[in-house]
C-alpha cells in the first residue's frame, strides 16, 4: 500500500560552493561517464558531509555543514545590505548544497520508490546515490523523481541536492533553499498517477449532477496488468454519496486512463461562505486485492463568465473581492510554516477578501488547500510565459495540481510580458491555451496584461480578458471585444506605512497611510473599487496586494508597502478601508490615532472607513458634524489636535473611539 512519509528532518546543508578538484586519472575520467558518475564531491555517496562520519581511506570534509529542517530558506539569514538589488530584497544571492540520507528494508523491494519536492528556489539538480535524477528549472514547481533503479536495500542511500539561485526568475525577493516540504513515497508497482485523478462535476438539472472521473493508472512491471478501480465518492460529512467500478489493462511500463461518469443527487454546494469539499477515494485492485488508495479533493459548484452581466457563482452575480500576494513571510522568508500560511488567509477573510491570485507562479499545496476550505475565488497563474517543452512542462504541473480545487476559477498563462505586444506573443498565447484546454476545459484562460491591453496583439487570445491598471482603458477594451469578460487582474498598488500620518518620508522609506494615488497608473484603493462597481460588466479586481511582500522597494524599506497587511502581518488602514468597501456587517475605523504629542494646534485630517450611510465625529464630547458617505468612499473632518478623546458614531447607535489618556 502507498505510504507518503516526510522528509524533512535532518537535513545537512552547506552554504555557497564546494571546490571539488577533479583526480588527474583516467580511472576518474571513466568513472565519472558513467551512470554513478558522482564519485567526488557533495553529491557523492562516498563524501563525509560531517567529521563524525569519517571512515578512514576517505577523504574528509572540512567546509562547514549544518543540520537544518525543511522548510529552509538560506538567504533570508543574511543582514540586508543597499548594495545588493533593491527588487530582491537587497540579499546576496548564492548556491547551496543539502545532503540527506534514507533507509529501504528487503521489504521494499519491489515497490515504486519517489522522491516528491514541493519546490526549491531556484535551480535544483538532484543525485541519489551518485546519480544524476533530475534538473528542475523553475523555483515554483513541484516536481517528483522516481528513483526506484537506483536505491538500495538494507543500505542507506544518498539524497543530494545542489540549488542555484543566482538565475532569477522575478523582481521580488526570491529566497533560496528547499523551501518547501520532501516527501518519500512507496507505492505498489501499480499505482495511481502523481495528479492521477481528475472530476470535474457537471450539473444536469435543479438536483442531478454526473462526475466525470478520468484515473490514470500507471504500471511499473515488466509485464501488463488488468486492473480494478472503485471510486468512491464521499461527502462533507464522512459519509459515501455515489461510487463506481472499472476495468482496464495497461501495458508493461506505461499508463493508460479509466473513465467513469458517476451521478450524484443534491450535493452540497461549494460556495465562498459555505465551502463544502467532497473527497473522490480511488481504490485500486489487482487479483481482489487493494494495491493503491488515493483520495482526492473536490467540490460541486458553477461558474460562468458573461461578457455583459459579469461572473456568476452557482447562478448568483459576484463580485470579485480580490487580492494579489506573493508567498514569503517576513520573518521566514520563502520557508513559510504551514499554520503561518493560514493564518495570512484568515486575515484576509476577515478584511472581505474574497479572491485571491497566485502571483506570479504557482504557489505552496497548504495555501491551495486552504484557500478551498475558506471559500476563495482564485486567479490560478503559472511563472513562465513560454510555450518551449520545458514551459509546458510547467504549466501542466499548475493544471494537474489544481484542477479538481472548487475555489479556481481561471488559469494565468502569463503576467505583464512585453511580448503580449506583438505576433510572438499572440503565439505563445494560442499554443499555451491550447495546451491547458487538454488538460481542463472547465476553465476560461486569462492573463495579466499590463503593456497597452487596448493594442496588444494576445489580448482578444484569451477567453478572459485580465487588465493591470490602465484603467483609461477599460471601457475602450470592453467596446473592442464585446463578447470578451473583463476584469482587474492587478490594481491599486497604493502604498502605505502603517502607522505614518505626515508626509511622505523618502529618507526613512516612509508613506502615507492616508489612501491615495501613487501615481497616474496607480490609483487609490477608493477611487479603483468605485471605478468597478460602477460598471456591470467588469466583474472584480485583484488587488496589489493582499500582503507587504520583501523586495520591489526602494531603501531603505525593504519590501513593498502596498499590501493591505504590512510584511509582519500588523493590519493596516488599508486593512480596515477594505472591510468598509466590502462587508456588510457594521463598522467603523478612525485615521490617525490620537497620540500625536508635539503637534498641539496642528489641523489634522481624520478620516472615517464606515460600511455604513452616514458618521458623526465627536472631540471630546463636542460634534465636529456628522457627513454623508458617498458610496464606496469615506468621512473626513478637519480637527485641530489636542491630548484628549474622539468617537466616531455611525447612525448615532454604536461607537468606536480614538483616546490618549
Amino acid at each position: 500500500m502507498r505510504q507518503k512519509i516526510s522528509f524533512d528532518k535532518n537535513w545537512k546543508f552547506h552554504r555557497g560552493e564546494i571546490d571539488t578538484p577533479f583526480p588527474v586519472s583516467k580511472s576518474a575520467a571513466y568513472m565519472q561517464a558513467k551512470t554513478e558518475h558522482a564519485k567526488w564531491g557533495p553529491a557523492s555517496i562516498f563524501y563525509n558531509d560531517s567529521a563524525e562520519n569519517y571512515v578512514p581511506g576517505t577523504p574528509i570534509c572540512t567546509d562547514e555543514w549544518q543540520t537544518v529542517s525543511l522548510p529552509h530558506d538560506f538567504i533570508i539569514e543574511q543582514t540586508p545590505d543597499q548594495q545588493n538589488n533593491c527588487a530582491l530584497g537587497y540579499f546576496r544571492y548564492e548556491n547551496a548544497w543539502y545532503r540527506n540520507r534514507f533507509s529501504l528494508s528487503e521489504g521494499d523491494r519491489g515497490k515504486r520508490i519517489a522522491l516528491y519536492f514541493e519546490g526549491v528556489a531556484t535551480h535544483a539538480t538532484v543525485y541519489v546515490n551518485g546519480c544524476l535524477m533530475k534538473h528542475n528549472f523553475c523555483g515554483y514547481v513541484s516536481f517528483e523523481v522516481d528513483v526506484t533503479d537506483v536505491v538500495r536495500f538494507d543500505a542507506d542511500n544518498l539524497v543530494a541536492v545542489y540549488v542555484e539561485t543566482t538565475d532569477h526568475e522575478g523582481w521580488w525577493y526570491s529566497g533560496g533553499g528547499i523551501y518547501r516540504s520532501v516527501w518519500l513515497i512507496k507505492t505498489a508497482p501499480v499505482s495511481v498517477d502523481l495528479w492521477g485523478v481528475y472530476l470535474h462535476p457537471e450539473r444536469q438539472d435543479h438536483e442531478n449532477w454526473l462526475v466525470p472521473v478520468e484515473t490514470t493508472l500507471r504500471n511499473d512491471k515488466l509485464s501488463a496488468v488488468r486492473a480494478e478501480i472503485l471510486t468512491t465518492l464521499v461527502g462533507p460529512g464522512g459519509n459515501p454519496a455515489a461510487s463506481a467500478r472499472g476495468e482496464l489493462t495497461v501495458a508493461a511500463k506505461g499508463k493508460d486512463v479509466l473513465l467513469q461518469a458517476i451521478p450524484v443527487k443534491n450535493p452540497e454546494l461549494w460556495d465562498m461562505e459555505s465551502p463544502c469539499l467532497y473527497t473522490a477515494r480511488t481504490q485500486v485492485f489487482l487479483d481482489g486485492e487493494e494495491a493503491d488508495c488515493v483520495e482526492t479533493r473536490f467540490g460541486f459548484r458553477t461558474i460562468r463568465f458573461d461578457a455583459e452581466r459579469g461572473f456568476f457563482l452557482n447562478g448568483r452575480s459576484v463580485k470579485i473581492q480580490g487580492v494579489c500576494c506573493h508567498q514569503d513571510y517576513g520573518l521566514t522568508g520563502k520557508a513559510v510554516p504551514g499554520r503561518v500560511q493560514r493564518y495570512r488567509l484568515q486575515l484576509l477573510k476577515e478584511m472581505g477578501a474574497s479572491g485571491f491570485r497566485t502571483s506570479h507562479y504557482p504557489h505552496s499545496e497548504t495555501t491551495m488547500d486552504a484557500l478551498d476550505e475558506m471559500g476563495f475565488l482564485v486567479m490560478d497563474e503559472t511563472r513562465w510565459f513560454s510555450s518551449t517543452e520545458e514551459g509546458l512542462a510547467q504549466l501542466e504541473m499548475l493544471v494537474k495540481r489544481d484542477r479538481n480545487r472548487p475555489g479556481v476559477i481561471l488559469w494565468s498563462i502569463a503576467n505583464e510580458e512585453p511580448h503580449q505586444l506583438t505576433d510572438v506573443g499572440r503565439r505563445i498565447s494560442e499554443t499555451m491555451k491550447a495546451f491547458v484546454k487538454k488538460l481542463d476545459r472547465t476553465r476560461p484562460v486569462t492573463a495579466a496584461i499590463s503593456n497597452d491591453p487596448l493594442s496588444a496583439e494576445a489580448t482578444g487570445v484569451y477567453d478572459v480578458i485580465g487588465v493591470n491598471y490602465n484603467l483609461a482603458q477599460f471601457d475602450d477594451i470592453h467596446r473592442k471585444y464585446p463578447a470578451h469578460p473583463v476584469f482587474s487582474s492587478e490594481c491599486c498598488a497604493t502604498g502605505t506605512t502603517r502607522g505614518w500620518y505626515l508626509p511622505d518620508a523618502p529618507e526613512r522609506g516612509y508613506i502615507s497611510a492616508y489612501d491615495h494615488d501613487s501615481s497616474k497608473s496607480f490609483l487609490s484603493r477608493e477611487k479603483t473599487w468605485r471605478f468597478i462597481m460602477e460598471r456591470e460588466w467588469l466583474f472584480g479586481g485583484y488587488q496589489w496586494t493582499g500582503i507587504e511582500h520583501r523586495g520591489e522597494t526602494v531603501w531603505p524599506r525593504l519590501c513593498s508597502q502596498s499590501g493591505a497587511l504590512d510584511l509582519y502581518l500588523q493590519r493596516k488602514d488599508a486593512f480596515y478601508q477594505n472591510q468598509s468597501l466590502w462587508t456588510k456587517e457594521p463598522m467603523i475605523h478612525l485615521l490617525p490615532h490620537w497620540n500625536l504629542f508635539g503637534r498641539e494646534g496642528e489641523t489634522v485630517s481624520v478620516r472615517a472607513y464606515t460600511n455604513c450611510e452616514e458618521a458623526e465625529l465627536f472631540q471630546d464630547g463636542v460634534s465636529l458634524g456628522v457627513r454623508k458617505i458617498r458610496p464606496y468612499g469615506h468621512a473626513e473632518w478637519k480637527v485641530s489636535f489636542q491630548p484628549g478623546k474622539l468617537v466616531a458614531v455611525w447612525n448615532r447607535l454604536l461607537r468606536f473611539t480614538r483616546m490618549v489618556q
